[in-house]
């Protein structure tokens, strides 16, 4: 469980603060999702709830930040590997450069751990079956698509076991087929009971995928709600995020008195085509027709 309460933080060198009095609770098993233009603070709630801010990058914080009943900022970030992991964009970034096959990239932690060599072989064994890593286990991470080269960033924090994972835009350099995969992967993380808190620019597959969405804003929380509360707002693209296509079709059908009175915007296609009474052939790359 993730329990933010009355966050604010600024960085050293920062003009302004980079979060503003930020409260909201995320539960066991939940995945909520964090949206908002550039610069709205994103990836700074990301760090602050992994632990990396300020640890890594100093700053002043006010408020708390618990990850399991546990405050972030009485605890050592190593003492954190167990409590929550964080994911971020670029996978590169997470892979260790010093071993040789997906198999023993995903042992590396846990060889650091001191964790027993039959428990790190099944916790390993059991994170590849769950990502779909099995089949290329003895290949070079270096050898890996982007999108299996984040599944593996995914599984390196996973077989650590922590309560909670934080995900930076996971998908954020990943075609079609890789954003398929990393979804899927956050389906594994649900059916675990693990909390997730992911920060991520697609916005249709939020609008499937999460629980819950968070909208930030100038480092402040400006909504909170389920994906079809949230990503249906009207002010969504004044807080910096593109709306969703048929979001736009229903309501500009609505002005039109061509969407069912009282019935709520939709966020999906099935929303939208069960909204317009199948009448709507479909919608295309190019938007809304």
């Amino acid at each position: 469980m993730i329990e933010v309460e009355k966050l604010s933080f600024s960085y050293p060198t920062g003009s302004r603060p980079a979060l503003v009095d930020v409260s909201f609770a995320v539960r066991p098993a939940e995945l909520c999702a964090v949206v908002g233009g550039d610069g709205a603070g994103k990836s700074t709630l990301a760090g602050v709830v992994s632990g990396t801010v300020p640890h890594l990058t100093g700053g002043d914080v006010e408020g708390s930040v618990r990850v399991n009943g546990r405050t972030l900022a009485d605890a050592p970030l190593s003492g954190l590997v167990g409590e929550v992991g964080l994911v971020m964009q670029n996978p590169f970034n997470q892979i260790s450069g010093a071993r040789f096959s997906v198999r023993e990239e995903l042992a590396f932690g846990l060889e650091n751990l001191g964790v027993p060599r039959d428990e790190m072989a099944e916790r390993v064994d059991t994170v590849m079956r769950e990502l779909g890593l099995a089949k290329v286990r003895d290949r070079s991470p270096y050898e890996l698509s982007g999108g299996q080269q984040q599944l593996l960033a995914i599984g390196s924090v996973l077989v650590m076991r922590p309560g909670v994972m934080v995900l930076d835009e996971p998908t954020s350099q990943l075609d079609s087929a890789g954003c398929d995969l990393v979804f899927a992967a956050l389906d594994t993380l649900k059916e675990q009971g693990i909390t997730t808190l992911l920060i991520e620019h697609r916005m249709e597959r939020l609008a499937r995928e999460a629980d819950r969405v968070l909208v930030l804003e100038h480092g402040t929380i400006v909504a909170d709600g389920t994906p079809g509360e949230v990503l249906a707002d009207e002010r969504l693209e004044k807080w910096g995020v593109a709306p969703l296509r048929y979001t736009v079709a229903a309501r500009r059908a609505a002005a039109r008195q061509l969407w069912p009175a009282g019935k709520p915007l939709p966020v999906t296609l099935d929303a939208a085509v069960e909204g317009f009474g199948g009448t709507v052939e479909s919608f295309d790359g190019g938007g809304p027709r």
